[in-house]
C-alpha cells in the first residue's frame, strides 16, 4: 500500500501569501464603508423624493407626485397598507376618522404624505391634536388626541358641545353629555371656565343652578333651577359667590319664590319678588332699584 505524504498542518506553506492578507484586510475595512454608502443613497432618494417632489398635471388631466409613483413603484415589491391602527379615539366618530385619513389596505404605504394626511385628520372638530406614522412594512398608525367636553353652549335654540377655550367640538349626540353645565349667550364659551370652575368649587351652588347666562358678552346672570334670575356683576365674581351662598345660608334666598336677586352693587341688595310679596317676607331687604334687564328664556338641557 502506497503512504501519501501530507505536510503538517499549521506548516509555513498553508501560511497565505502577503497580499493575500492585504486582501483580506482590505475588504474588513471597506464592507462597513459599503453598507454606509448604500444606506446614504437610500436616504438620499427618499429625501429627493419627499421633500423635492412637485406636482404635475399629465395629459390625462389627474394630478400626479413623484410620491405617488414611488409609492407605486415601492408597493410592486410588497410595501404596502395592511393595517391602519387607530389610538386614542374615544368620542369621535370612528367612520369621521378613517375617512378623513383616507388610506386603504392595499394602498402603497410610501405614496401618500403623513403631514397632508394629519392636517386632514386634525380638521375634524372633536380632534384637538393628531400624529400619524409609518411602521414599515406595512402598519399606519394614527394617534388622537381629543378635546375634552366641557360645557353645553344654548345658541339660537341649538345645543353644541364645547370644550374649555371655547372650541365647538360636536353639535350632536349632545344628550349623552347632559351632566355637563348649561351656558346661555353670546360669548358665553370663551367666557365660561372662570365660571365653571368657581362654581365646581362650591357644589352646594352648583347643584341648584340650571344655566349660567352670558348677559352683553360683559357679565353673568345664573338661572336656578327654582327661577330665580341671581346678577352677577362684571367682575369680582368669586366675592359675588360667596356672598351669595352666605345669604342662602343666612336666609335660604334661593329657595324663596323671588324673580331676581342682584349682587351687581358691592354695598347692597335687591330683591324682586315672583308675584306676592308677602312671599318675600323676613328677607333683607333695601329700596329697589332700576328693573333689571330682560333675561333670555332658558331652555332646558337636551333630553
Amino acid at each position: 500500500m502506497s503512504r501519501v505524504n501530507r505536510s503538517p498542518r499549521n506548516s509555513v506553506n498553508d501560511r497565505p501569501s502577503g497580499w493575500r492578507l492585504a486582501l483580506r484586510r482590505q475588504r474588513r475595512l471597506l464592507r462597513p464603508v459599503g453598507y454606509i454608502a448604500f444606506v446614504s443613497v437610500v436616504a438620499l432618494l427618499l429625501l429627493v423624493v419627499y421633500h423635492a417632489a412637485a406636482p404635475r398635471v399629465g395629459s390625462s388631466g389627474t394630478l400626479t407626485t413623484l410620491r405617488e409613483r414611488f409609492g407605486a413603484v415601492t408597493a410592486a415589491s410588497g410595501l404596502r397598507v395592511t393595517d391602519v391602527v387607530i389610538e386614542g379615539r374615544a368620542n369621535t366618530p370612528e367612520v369621521l376618522v378613517r375617512a378623513a385619513i383616507g388610506i386603504s389596505k392595499g394602498d402603497p404605504i410610501l405614496g401618500f404624505s403623513l403631514e397632508d394626511t394629519r392636517t386632514r385628520v386634525e380638521m375634524i372638530p372633536w380632534i384637538e391634536h393628531a400624529t400619524v406614522e409609518r411602521r414599515l412594512p406595512g402598519t399606519v398608525v394614527v394617534s388622537l388626541q381629543e378635546r375634552r367636553p366641557f360645557a353645553i353652549w344654548q345658541n339660537q335654540g341649538k345645543f353644541v358641545l364645547v370644550d374649555r377655550t371655547g372650541q365647538i367640538v360636536a353639535n350632536q349626540d349632545v344628550s349623552q353629555f347632559r351632566h355637563l353645565p348649561l351656558i346661555v349667550g353670546l360669548g358665553a364659551p370663551l367666557a365660561a371656565a372662570e365660571l365653571l370652575d368657581a362654581l365646581q368649587q362650591r357644589p352646594a351652588l352648583a347643584e341648584k343652578i340650571s344655566a349660567s347666562v352670558r348677559v352683553g358678552e360683559r357679565r353673568w346672570n345664573l338661572r336656578m333651577i327654582s327661577g330665580t334670575d341671581v346678577m352677577l356683576p362684571e367682575g369680582h365674581v368669586l366675592a359675588a359667590l360667596d356672598r351669595l351662598m352666605q345669604l342662602d345660608q343666612d336666609h335660604a334666598v334661593l329657595d324663596r319664590p323671588l324673580a331676581t336677586i342682584d349682587l351687581r352693587l358691592p354695598d347692597r341688595l335687591v330683591f324682586h319678588p315672583k308675584a306676592d310679596p308677602k312671599d318675600s317676607a323676613g328677607i333683607p331687604s333695601v329700596p329697589p332699584a332700576a328693573t333689571p334687564p330682560t333675561v333670555p328664556v332658558v331652555a332646558k338641557k337636551p333630553t
